[in-house]
């Protein structure tokens, strides 16, 4: 209504005239056009005022409000879900500005072919064939002694490692196996140093078991496929062949065969200084095996690789700890294999003369001393972790006395 009161105070030009004119033209030309005028904006100004008031009143139904709450709500959920699981997601370290798809986590040590595809093709429901890793520290003079110990593990379920601590590489190639194996050479240094170096976790991780063994071991009665089995069907994660007692010299008893059954666990021994009784268990009466010849299953090798010391490279005292990566109680994971069995020559190779008959810088005293405390050093290195770890709790506590 205030534009209708505006509009009668408006002048309406060129009509003049004509308002004075007869009143028997009441309905002239321009009281008519001035009608018009006034009905059509008093029209527009009440439709202009409704359309604002029901535009400004009108609300969706509850249902469609509703509805569209939940999916702000969902999409926002979402998104922080995304930010969060991005936030907590385990990528390895060095890998984040990388995409998570293009990241290969692992390797393994076989060789590849320079042409052809990079990838064989699988069959459909193909399962991948177990393999398993045998790695040896060897020298030229036990040549002959490692080819036996090779052939033995020549089946296409074994890969080979040579750890060569006297630098003679070349010389190993007349070997029929030579160019299939990977050789590796530092000269006068451990086993353990090499696996320390070259065998960690994520690059052995294709290998369900690995044998880490010493050059110097007789396998006439020993067959690995046959191990194997065994090691699988009994559930040991650590282990070690058997030692012929009738021409190796044991230090303990539990690594000697026995001559009744697979597999045993632990030993008794009532006299001398390690007495071992039926509740026994630690070592060296149960969860012990010797680190001449010791086979490891992927899950405690991961374990035993973390516990290998970087410059402790004789390993002296780990043998003692090896019960702690045997994934559950190492009474029954780990074990020593009866019916496939070694003889260990026990050759004093390391700090021995090499094979040009030179004299090494390191005589076989100075390596048997640095042994010893090499172990004085473990040992207390594991006393002051354990003591330090306020999240760790010993598995095997020593009874109370």
């Amino acid at each position: 209504m205030v534009f209708a009161g505006n509009l009668w105070k408006m002048k309406l030009p060129n009509c003049g005239p004509l308002l004075h004119e007869s009143s028997s033209r009441r309905l002239s030309f321009c009281n008519l056009l001035s009608a018009l005028c006034i009905l059509l904006f008093i029209g527009t100004a009440f439709i202009t005022f409704g359309y604002k008031e029901k535009v400004s009143t009108w609300e969706p139904p509850k249902s469609i409000r509703t509805q569209e709450s939940n999916v702000l709500q969902t999409t926002m959920s979402i998104q922080i879900t995304d930010t969060n699981s991005c936030k907590t997601r385990c990528d390895p370290s060095g890998s984040e500005p990388l995409p998570k798809g293009i990241v290969t986590k692992t390797s393994d040590l076989e060789m590849r072919s320079l042409g052809g595809s990079p990838r064989s093709p699988k069959k459909k429901g193909h399962k991948k064939a177990s393999k398993s890793l045998l790695a040896i520290a060897v020298g030229i003079k036990q040549k002959e002694v490692v080819d036996r110990i090779v052939k033995k593990f020549s089946s296409s379920n074994f890969s080979l490692v040579l750890f060569h601590y006297d630098g003679f590489v070349n010389e190993w190639s007349e070997l029929p196996w030579s160019d299939n194996a990977l050789h590796i050479s530092a000269t006068n240094q451990t086993k353990w140093w090499f696996a320390k170096r070259f065998l960690h976790p994520d690059i052995v991780t294709e290998y369900d078991y690995v044998f880490l063994w010493d050059e110097d071991l007789d396998v006439e009665h020993f067959d690995p496929n046959r191990y194997l089995s065994i090691v699988r069907r009994e559930g040991l994660e650590i282990s070690q062949p058997g030692l012929d007692t009738s021409k190796t010299p044991v230090h303990y008893r539990i690594t000697a065969r026995q001559r009744k059954g697979d597999v045993h666990r632990r030993v008794y021994q009532t006299n001398g200084g390690a007495r071992c009784y039926w509740n026994s268990t630690a070592p060296p009466c149960t969860g012990w095996v010797e680190m001449m010849a010791p086979v490891f299953s992927r899950a405690s090798w991961r374990c035993v690789w973390h516990m290998i010391q970087n410059d402790l490279i004789h390993a002296w005292g780990l043998d003692k700890m090896l019960g702690y990566c045997a994934q559950g109680d190492r009474t029954k994971t780990v074990g020593v294999v009866d019916s496939e069995y070694i003889i260990h020559k026990g050759l004093p190779t390391l700090g021995a003369r090499g094979a040009s008959g030179s004299s090494t810088k390191n005589s076989r005293l100075a390596v048997r001393q640095r042994s010893y405390v090499e172990q004085e050093i473990f040992k207390n290195r594991w006393e002051k972790a354990a003591a330090e770890d306020q999240c760790w709790a010993d598995p095997f506590p020593e009874p109370s006395m």
